[in-house]
């Protein structure tokens, strides 16, 4: 299909890195995929090129690792137990979907024990790795008889961090590849977890605009936390949202109460997604000088090249003025790229 989509999920559904400092609410840009490039009616003014990966790649776990996985997160989910969103999703039957033609009472079994797939584990599974494109090598550890090899999930492009939680490009596909087995592979690598051999295939951009970020929250209430990485990323990110509301890929709006009152919002989710499905680099740049890690978030400047658009009136080609999001003396300028597509009350 030559289309694909990118997503905030709510508060109560998960949400994104920024679940709770945003309050996130539904938000979604649907991106039209032609050849190898992204472009959205959504987040006008960039076009990309897609890193095609699976989100998912791994094998079962056996009955003692899954064992170990559960007992694990429950013991982490007890320490917070009213976290909104969760800090582990834990077995549960609800919706549970189980895709082999087995008995009921194992279907049963495995609704109530089986691990959810949302996080990767030592087995591999939803690591969300940008570069597993075509060409890539995974080597997994092999833990019950015949593996039980599984894939999915697939992107048309991501950024490191895929920070929205539906954050990629998530788009309908298919996989063709390989598998061989390595005898005692597990011992002879020393493979607690999956190793991996990237892409040879990866866009070029040359020139990106970095963020960085610290173990500081600085744009919250400016806490000092010890050497934490994850904390470090996400003032890097909020510095790069901060920076492309700038240049307008922000939307003020307003929505009318049934008490007749009119709240105001300075929308975050066009640089929210756009983070989270154009191919940004994260790196981690300094973990050892404490109290801070330091991370850092690179933008490709030549994602903003010219944008082409049909004006359907008179159906003539117009090419829009280039985008230079570079730092300059005389400041940013800002122009207007509408707006995600939002819920249908407005509330974001």
């Amino acid at each position: 299909m030559p289309w694909g989509y990118t997503g905030i999920f709510e508060l109560n559904n998960g949400g994104g890195l920024f679940a709770v400092e945003f309050n996130s609410k539904a938000a979604k840009a649907i991106w039209d995929l032609e050849g190898v490039y992204a472009t959205s009616r959504h987040i006008p003014g960039v076009r990309f090129a897609g890193i095609t990966h699976p989100g998912i790649i791994g094998t079962a776990p056996s009955t003692e690792l899954l064992a170990k996985w559960n007992e694990r997160e429950t013991g982490l989910v007890a320490k917070t137990p009213d976290s909104v969103p969760p800090v582990a999703y834990l077995p549960d039957p609800q919706g549970v979907y189980i895709g082999q033609d087995i008995s009921e009472e194992l279907r049963d079994k495995i609704a109530l024990e089986g691990a959810r797939t949302v996080p990767g584990r030592e087995h591999g599974g939803n690591c969300d790795i940008k570069n597993l494109s075509k060409g890539s090598r995974v080597y997994l550890p092999v833990f019950v008889p015949g593996a039980n090899f599984s894939v999915g999930d697939l992107h048309f492009s991501q950024g490191d961090g895929e920070m929205a939680f539906c954050g990629a490009i998530e788009m309908a596909g298919i996989v063709t590849l390989r598998t061989s087995i390595i005898k005692g592979g597990i011992e002879k690598f020393g493979l607690l977890n999956p190793i991996f051999l990237p892409s040879p295939v990866d866009p070029q951009y040359a020139q990106q605009v970095v963020f960085e970020g610290i173990s500081v929250d600085i744009h919250g209430d400016g806490k000092q936390y010890s050497m934490d990485a994850t904390v470090a990323y996400k003032q890097a990110a909020l510095n790069a949202i901060t920076y492309l509301r700038k240049i307008g890929y922000s939307k003020i709006v307003s929505h009318l109460t049934f008490d007749g009152m009119i709240l105001t919002f300075l929308a975050r989710e066009q640089a929210y997604l756009l983070l989270s499905a154009a191919p940004i680099e994260s790196h981690v740049g300094a973990i050892v000088d404490s109290p801070n890690a330091c991370v850092t978030i690179g933008i490709p400047t030549a994602i903003f090249d010219q944008v082409r658009c049909i004006l359907a009136v008179v159906w003539m080609l117009t090419v829009l003025p280039h985008q230079d999001i570079l730092p300059k003396p005389e400041g940013l300028t800002k122009r207007s790229f509408g707006q995600c597509a939002m819920r249908s009350d407005l509330i974001i």
